[in-house]
């Protein structure tokens, strides 16, 4: 009977090595929050924040505040009563990157404490998974130079970020990437960016390279069902991400066959949201696809342990660390080319601290 004996974070900072732009704004630096859960035995596991204020509104402090305010309620708690203490994080109403943290680090530990993976504990299906690698915002040349790269390093679904600038830029970019990396499918990503119509137009203006579009995530608001089911009409697979936040707005969605998959992110839902979503799309016939913010391996390594521990994920976007600087972490998944192998992980999701680096803030919780 494990109990949770202190909750700690400090804030985890990484430099990006070129801005993460989406259609809402842009990251040149991940202003992360690291969480430590220690159990009464000594097990510690780790946990990452990651809140991207362009997309939720969420900061560090406000993740860091979060986890000091309701780390008292949860010391003492019973550690493999997690189900339970996901509802009582919701009920306290921390920030979803700061519940997100916090719930993982408890599922670390108690997965070391077992000593097992938790791609493992997740179910085993797949023992590797296939990402995409994203073109960001930007100009037509800076697009054409990644999608190159990207094509050359062996990935073969390129993620586009689109609705960041005007349409006919977009075009631009979107014809450019098409060109640089020919054999490349195309996955486009407009953040709530656009409307039915204008999104539609996009994929039309490649013409005949149209049929290269595998899917369109959220092209239009988050509220805007029927616009999303718009484009689904026309013909395109539609990916629900700002819409898709609970089970309940799984529910809507496909109520309203606004969208064919629905995109599963530990930090919009929290870790064990995320596995419930995941079984409510299943059951309602809805694909599912696996993202993340600007995570570093740890959050990334977890997602990769969701789906691939459930397995039959139709895309992966686990690419973020491709992104990241020195984030004084070792383990995780391991990586060749595109390719993300879970089967090499030690307990937990494997994610370490570098020997050496910054200390955690004084125990905001202790039992």
């Amino acid at each position: 009977m494990p109990l949770i004996a202190r909750v700690q974070a400090r804030p985890l900072d990484v430099e990006l090595i070129e801005p993460f732009g989406i259609a809402t704004g842009a990251q040149t630096r991940a202003a992360n929050v690291l969480v430590r859960v220690e159990l009464d035995d000594g097990t510690a596991g780790l946990g990452e924040a990651a809140p991207f204020p362009a997309v939720s509104g969420e900061t560090q402090s406000l993740a860091l505040a979060e986890v000091a305010r309701v780390a008292p309620a949860l010391t003492g708690a019973r550690a493999s009563r997690w189900r339970a203490l996901a509802r009582q994080l919701d009920e306290l109403g921390p920030c979803a990157s700061a519940r997100c943290a916090i719930e993982t680090a408890v599922a670390d530990a108690l997965a070391r404490r077992a000593g097992a993976s938790l791609w493992e504990l997740f179910g085993g299906a797949e023992a590797s998974l296939v990402t995409d690698l994203t073109v960001t915002t930007g100009g037509v040349e800076a697009a054409e130079r990644a999608a190159r790269a990207a094509a050359a390093k062996g990935f073969a679904t390129i993620k586009v970020k689109v609705g960041g600038a005007p349409f006919d830029e977009d075009v631009r970019r979107l014809r450019a990437i098409a060109g640089a990396a020919p054999a490349a499918r195309l996955l486009l990503d407009a953040n709530a960016a656009l409307e039915a119509s204008v999104a539609v137009a996009l994929v039309a203006s490649l013409g005949a390279e149209r049929r290269r579009v595998v899917l369109f995530e959220q092209p239009t608001a988050a509220a805007d069902l029927e616009g999303l089911r718009r484009v689904r009409e026309a013909g395109l697979r539609v990916a629900a991400d700002e819409s898709a936040r609970s089970p309940e707005s799984v529910r809507a969605l496909a109520r309203e066959r606004a969208v064919d998959t629905v995109n599963l992110k530990i930090m919009k839902s929290g870790l064990f949201g995320a596995l419930e979503m995941a079984a409510c799309a299943r059951a309602l016939g809805l694909g599912l696809m696996i993202g993340g913010m600007v995570e570093t391996r740890l959050a990334m390594t977890v997602s990769a342990c969701l789906a691939g521990g459930l397995g039959g994920f139709e895309e992966i976007d686990l690419d973020t660390p491709f992104f990241l600087g020195d984030d004084g972490l070792t383990g995780g998944f391991a990586v060749t080319g595109s390719t993300l192998r879970l089967d090499t992980l030690g307990r937990g999701h494997g994610v370490d601290e570098r020997p050496g680096g910054p200390e955690f803030a004084p125990t905001v919780g202790e039992w």
